[in-house]
């Protein structure tokens, strides 16, 4: 497991969000909430977490992508790594979104309802592995 990182979860979902971040924090994660994209980026902007966990559809069907394409263009958040989670699925089984793509700005896409210990082990791994790559830059 990671050490304690800071982890930010954007979702509308108030029992989802509360879901997750309660399970992250009893892995050892401090957690931050946004329920909306605007608050998810101003939190992310000032606090600066390890990994976000962003919702696709929340007040509009696509503002999640959005939000992620804003924290890509701060400078100190673009490299960090960003989920993305969503619904969609329920209502259309055959899509799929592979940040392969190159014009969307995820690292990896869940489906929700999210397996909770699947993501926690993407996200520590994610963490882990930037940590790594930060330490290998330092002189």
């Amino acid at each position: 497991m990671t050490d304690r990182a800071k982890i930010l979860i954007v979702d509308d979902d108030p029992d989802f969000t509360e879901s997750l971040a309660c399970f992250l924090e009893a892995r050892g994660h401090r957690v931050m909430r946004a329920s909306d994209s605007d608050r998810g980026v101003e939190l992310a902007r000032s606090c600066r977490p390890e990994a976000v966990v962003m919702d696709v559809m929340m007040r509009e069907r696509t503002e999640g992508f959005f939000a992620i394409q804003e924290i890509r263009r701060i400078p100190e958040l673009a490299d960090v790594p960003v989920f993305a989670v969503s619904a969609i699925y329920t209502a259309e089984p055959t899509f799929t979104i592979a940040p392969e793509a190159g014009w969307l700005a995820h690292d990896e896409f869940f489906r929700k309802p999210v397996d909770l210990d699947e993501l926690a082990l993407r996200i520590e791994a994610r963490i882990a592995d930037r940590r790594e790559q930060e330490e290998a830059r330092l002189p």
